[in-house]
């Protein structure tokens, strides 16, 4: 359990709903507490997918990459057991 990426999932440039999917199945992949690194877009793609993946139940923090992405610390399935691990840095 809290076993960091090894590397970031690098979305920028993939279209909505693909950007979701993928980090879906990405998480999937993944054990409860367990964090991903996203890199997204700003706009559109931020908020479908940081919507979603809260809206799923996961914890997500969201920091500026750049004028044109952003950057998300998503620990799978959230509340207690993401708390446990430590918070999301």
């Amino acid at each position: 359990m809290s076993n960091p990426s090894p590397l970031p999932l690098d979305l920028r440039g993939t279209p909505c709903p693909l950007n979701f999917i993928r980090s879906r199945l990405a998480l999937e992949k993944l054990s409860p507490g367990d964090r991903l690194e996203i890199l997204l877009d700003r706009g559109e793609p931020e908020q479908m997918v940081v919507e979603g993946l809260r809206r799923e139940g996961h914890a997500v923090r969201v920091s500026p990459l750049a004028a044109v992405a952003v950057q998300l610390q998503v620990c799978r399935d959230g509340g207690r057991v993401c708390e446990e691990s430590g918070p999301l840095v």
